[in-house]
């Protein structure tokens, strides 16, 4: 929880380097968006098969240590006067892959330490962790960055990147999740091990009847997510003009969304089942994300009403959606090829992202910042269709 708080401080703040203190264009912070996604994409295409044979502790904790390692470079180079772009971009493209083997690998770990039937209560857990991070975190930054500037304002997240290391290291990590889980099927051993295992996972997901469809509607979320990453930290600061302490506090409410519907993800499963809440949620979410560029125009009232209800509703459903999604994936899925499941799927899903970074910047650069957040919006809404084969399911089949 306290690496999440002080990732929502960094995630808060490097946009506002870029748009405040560096004073990048549209198009350029298109650039900047799909740099920190596509190595991500990258250690996905060869991660998998080493995070299902090697200890997953192991690799969770380099990656916070890597992480810790290159935020605190930014405000190193500012102090001594060598902040620049290029090492934005960088420090970017370095997180976001980290991040990607983080999360890759924290995916396929939770089912490692908890039985299966426990899987949807760790979920909303680990969620409701985040909500709280999400609460906290964009809050403090806003008030850290108008108080310290932005590059001081990442120092926290450095710090908390190496907590998270050192409680990490304290867990005692079950046989199964070491050495030996997945070794490399004989057919194989002659071809480039990292293909064989993305290519293993591909097939994986696209041939389970549920979690494919679960995928192919990421990928669709993912464009509009995309868009969203790139577009919004400019689109509140230079068309809706609010400052960066408000955009902290406005942030900080979707925390609120998120740690209502992690609570609420699992009244909905009961209520109508794990598919209808997976389509039902989704839906929601991605119809809220409306609000966001109808506030522009608007009175300043309106405009900050608008985009509260945004977050809160589009968060909350979002993690509603998130929880049912991802059980499902931990639930049906054998537990020794998650990684590469996992891999697979941040292959499909995040290697949209970069290209819809660089196509956003492009519409913003030429059409106007506000008319980029309509496209996006819009393409996000074609995302449930693809989870409509999913209605009928109500309960799952468990796999070891």
């Amino acid at each position: 929880m306290v690496s999440a708080f002080g990732s929502r401080i960094t995630r808060t703040a490097l946009p506002i380097i870029a748009v405040a203190t560096l004073g990048v264009p549209e198009g350029m912070m298109g650039i900047m968006s799909a740099a920190q996604f596509a190595p991500g994409v990258l250690i996905a295409m060869f991660a998998g098969g080493y995070i299902d044979r090697h200890s997953k502790r192991s690799i969770l904790i380099v990656a916070d240590l890597v992480r810790a390692a290159l935020v605190v470079s930014l405000p190193i180079a500012w102090w001594l006067g060598a902040l620049t772009l290029a090492q934005l971009a960088i420090v970017g493209a370095g997180v976001g892959a980290a991040t990607a083997l983080f999360m890759i690998t924290d995916n396929a770990y939770l089912p490692a330490l908890i039985s299966k039937q426990h899987l949807e209560e760790g979920n909303a857990k680990l969620e409701t962790s985040d909500a709280v991070a999400e609460i906290s975190g964009p809050a403090a930054a806003g008030s850290l960055i108008a108080a310290l500037g932005a590059p001081l304002a990442v120092v926290i997240d450095a710090a908390s990147y190496v907590w998270s290391a050192w409680w990490l290291a304290r867990i005692r990590e079950p046989a199964s999740t070491t050495v030996g889980a997945a070794p490399v099927p004989p057919g194989r051993r002659n071809r480039t091990p990292a293909l064989a295992d993305l290519k293993f996972g591909l097939r994986t997901v696209f041939q389970h009847p549920e979690v494919k469809w679960l995928v192919l509607a990421h990928m669709i979320w993912a464009i509009s997510g995309g868009f969203f990453m790139t577009l919004y930290s400019m689109y509140c600061l230079r068309v809706l003009h609010l400052s960066t302490a408000t955009l902290g506090v406005v942030i900080a409410c979707g925390g609120v969304g998120a740690l209502l519907g992690a609570l609420l993800s699992r009244f909905m499963k009961r209520e109508f089942g794990i598919g209808p809440t997976i389509i039902i949620a989704s839906t929601l979410s991605l119809l809220a994300a409306l609000l966001m560029p109808l506030a522009a125009g608007r009175s300043h009232a309106t405009m900050l009403a608008l985009l509260i209800t945004h977050q809160v509703a589009s968060d909350g459903f979002s993690v509603a959606y998130v929880v049912q999604a991802v059980t499902l994936r931990q639930t049906v899925l054998p537990t020794d090829v998650l990684g590469r499941c996992n891999a697979a799927i941040h292959v499909c899903t995040n290697g949209i992202v970069p290209l819809a970074a660089l196509t956003a910047g492009v519409i913003a650069q030429y059409a106007g910042i506000t008319t980029a957040i309509w496209v996006g919006v819009l393409i996000g809404l074609a995302a449930p269709v693809f989870l409509l084969p999913l209605w009928r399911l109500r309960t799952l089949a468990k796999h070891d």
